[in-house]
Order: structure tokens, then sequence, then C-alpha cells
């Protein structure tokens, strides 16, 4: 499966504005700056998190986006499917009852132990992304991550 381009971004924005002190925020300027991203492309997504209810949005010139509730309660699985929906990548279209090798009807009244196996997949990935959430990903982060990044999003270093 290959995920948009957007869902890296995201996660990492994420990623990034659950390091920053309670109550503060980034623009999506700061952000884009900060990974070298299109912003206009990317204040799309970060809205599409906010309509989630992931990320909360403030206007005016010290506007920006935080998270809209703690780190430990926002899974990757959210943040991915804010972006990307929660369908399934795979899609079954029956090709076993088609062609020169078509099996009888008979024979498929079962479903198609290719889309099963597919979906036990998707089901183990997305388990495995709700399992874990920006909290669980700070704590992997080396401890002078946080004070790194909080300073170069504000320009000082």
């Amino acid at each position: 499966m290959k995920l948009p381009v957007s869902t890296e971004w995201v996660l990492h924005c994420a990623t990034t504005l659950a390091q920053l002190d309670p109550g503060s925020s980034a623009s999506t300027t700061q952000l884009a700056q900060y990974y070298d991203l299109p912003a206009a492309y990317l204040a799309k997504q970060l809205k599409a998190l906010v309509r989630a209810g992931l990320l909360a949005a403030t206007t005016g010139p010290r506007g920006g986006f935080r998270l809209a509730r703690p780190a430990s309660e926002i899974t990757l699985l959210q943040i991915v499917e804010a972006v990307d929906g929660a369908a399934s990548p795979y899609e079954c279209r029956e090709i076993r009852q088609q062609g020169r090798g078509a099996l009888p009807p008979e024979d498929c009244r079962r479903t198609c132990v290719l889309a099963e196996k597919m979906a036990d997949a998707h089901e183990a990935w997305r388990s495995s992304l709700a399992g874990s959430t920006l909290a669980d990903v700070l704590a992997a982060l080396p401890p002078s991550a946080p004070s790194r990044t909080r300073q170069r999003l504000a320009g000082t270093a």
C-alpha cells in the first residue's frame, strides 16, 4: 500500500505540534518552512485534522495550529484517516470468476481467500496505528528533540 506524501506531512506536523509548550501553536508558514513544504497544500491537510477534531486552529497574527487533545489521546490511525479516509486499499473485483480460468459460481460462494487475507492485513495495519499515540512517538524521540523543535520553529536556532 502506498499512501500519499501528505500523510507523512501530517504525521510529522502533528508530532511537531505535540512538542510545543502547552497553549502554544505554530502557523502553517512555520510548519511549511520547518519541513520545506508548500504552505498552501499543507494548510489543506492541517484543516482536515481540524475537521477531525485532532487539531485546533486560531486566526490572527498570532494564530496557528495546536493539538486539540492531549497527545496520549491522538492515535496515528486518527491522523492517517483524517487525510486519507478509512477505506481499505484493496478491492476484490472477483476476477476469479472471469476469463478462461473462471471458477464456476458454486466455487465462489465464499469470500475470495485473497480478499480475506488482504482484509486481515489491512485490519492489522489499522490496529497497529490505533495502538500508537502521539505520546508514544514523543517518548521515542531523543530527549533534546522538543526543545530543539521549539527553538527552530521560533527561528531562534
